[in-house]
């Protein structure tokens, strides 16, 4: 299958300890989807919510299509997230624990198609960040020296 990258949220990994990652369709406008495909994206302290029985993007930027006209989207509007029936009431049984959370990690495209990959996440306290730190850079140092373990 091919998929395209469009934007990836990079503080997630850093902010969060991913548990569990899904993968949802989105539903869009048109100006949304030529927004998208021009990368005009930004995924950055957005998060899904469940409302209502149904699952929102929410505080994701997509901005509003340049050649659009007065039928523009609203650059923050919430997104309402497509997931089959078992995950999300497995996703809403796990939200209910507390400290846990729903994360935007990625969108891309598949089969032509919007995806958006969440993840059920789990904050991370200031001495785990700082521990991932130092072990990304050993890894980085193994890796220009040539060493592997």
């Amino acid at each position: 299958m091919e998929t395209k990258l469009i934007s990836k949220n990079r503080k997630a990994y850093h902010n969060y300890k991913i548990l569990e990652v899904y993968e949802a369709g989105l539903v869009l406008t048109g100006t949304e989807v030529k927004s998208i495909r021009a990368g005009k994206v930004n995924l950055q302290d957005s998060f899904a919510r469940v409302f209502k029985g149904e699952l929102y993007l929410m505080n994701a930027h997509i901005s509003p299509y340049s050649h659009g006209n007065i039928n523009n989207h609203d650059p923050v509007r919430d997104r309402k997230l497509l997931l089959h029936k078992n995950e999300l009431n497995r996703i809403s049984g796990l939200l209910s624990k507390k400290g846990l959370a729903l994360v935007a990690l990625s969108l891309y495209f598949k089969k032509g198609r919007v995806k958006a990959e969440i993840g059920l996440a789990q904050g991370k306290k200031l001495h785990d960040k700082r521990e991932s730190i130092k072990k990304r850079d050993i890894e980085r140092e193994e890796g220009r020296h040539g060493l592997r373990l």
